[in-house]
């Protein structure tokens, strides 16, 4: 097997808070703690979770737009956490991401045609010329004609400015492409046709996708492999066909039954069933397991000991002492 495109290793990123006294001693944020994991190149993983739990963080760390408290990042065998500027300079041109907001992305003094190019312009890529011609291609795949160019981002729709979003993120041709819930802020009769286009996209342009969504009925269809976060912690990773057949953890099943479902028979839904309380805070997360405050099928042991993250066959990986 080819080694995967990245590979994320014991991942942390603590934030240290202002103190509330001049005296008391500083608390620190745990908003990732410890996750890991792999994608392959042309994968599509998706990762879900209520929100701060920490996709946005894990996001962010992977394309080092935040420095970790600890852990490894290697892209394409490169460790990213240690590598020169230049280096991480070249880096940037083979991974992009795709923001929730499509408008707020965007420079709202900036027209389309420079948006685009400036990119490859900060990385000296081709002439004034060739740059323009670029965007003119990457806009028309993305079903934006030439004549938008000249226009500001106030001048289009929302799901118009993701498209903007998304030629801009292809300029550099790379290869990792972080989609932080990249329809979330769209109208549903829209999502649909982003969706389409990033999958005509990864297909076109080779593309491997980190999908961060908390909506999992788009995850189920869009992603190949989900991995679920609670409160900074990788709970549960496998192929999001088996997630969805055979969820092993308890707040996992949770997030499935709370999918909304259109059909007046069936059960209701449309709340986390089963769970206790609100999540705990990122600054003072439970002892041992940080799910047992709200999991109906709490052990003595979960509130003693952390459960490690196990394969339990088949590359389905599972943080709960009930399957171990």
């Amino acid at each position: 097997m080819s080694p995967p495109l990245l590979r994320v290793r014991d991942l942390e990123k603590h934030f240290v808070l202002a103190r509330r006294r001049i005296f008391d001693a500083p608390e620190v944020l745990r908003a990732l703690d410890g996750v890991s994991f792999e994608l392959a190149a042309g994968e599509t993983l998706g990762v879900v979770g209520e929100s701060g739990c920490g996709k946005t963080t894990m996001a962010r760390l992977v394309l080092r737009l935040l420095e970790p408290t600890r852990g490894e990042i290697v892209l394409d065998g490169t460790d990213m956490l240690d590598c020169s500027k230049s280096e991480l300079r070249r880096l940037r041109r083979e991974m992009q991401i795709v923001f929730q907001d499509p408008l707020s992305s965007l420079n709202p003094r900036m027209t389309v045609g420079v948006s685009v190019t400036e990119p490859m312009r900060f990385h000296d890529i081709g002439t004034r010329t060739e740059r323009v011609e670029r965007a003119v291609e990457l806009l028309e795949v993305v079903g934006m004609g030439p004549e938008v160019l000249e226009r500001y981002p106030h001048e289009f729709s929302g799901g118009q400015c993701q498209r903007i979003s998304i030629a801009r993120a292809l300029t550099l041709q790379p290869r990792l492409v972080v989609l932080d819930e990249p329809v979330s802020a769209l109208d549903v009769s829209i999502r649909a046709q982003i969706l389409k286009l990033l999958l005509d996209l990864q297909e076109r342009f080779s593309l491997t996708y980190l999908f961060i969504s908390h909506d999992l009925s788009v995850v189920k269809r869009f992603c190949r492999r989900t991995a679920v976060l609670y409160l900074g912690k990788l709970v549960e990773l496998c192929e999001s066909e088996r997630l969805y057949r055979e969820p092993l953890h308890p707040y996992t099943r949770a997030l499935i039954d709370a999918i909304p479902s259109l059909d007046p028979t069936a059960r209701s839904r449309g709340s986390l069933r089963g769970l206790e309380g609100d999540v705990p805070s990122a600054v003072n997360p439970p002892r041992g397991c940080r799910f047992h405050t709200r999991c109906p099928h709490r052990m003595a042991v979960c509130s003693e000991r952390e459960p490690p993250l196990v394969d339990v066959g088949g590359g389905h990986r599972v943080a709960c002492f009930l399957n171990q």
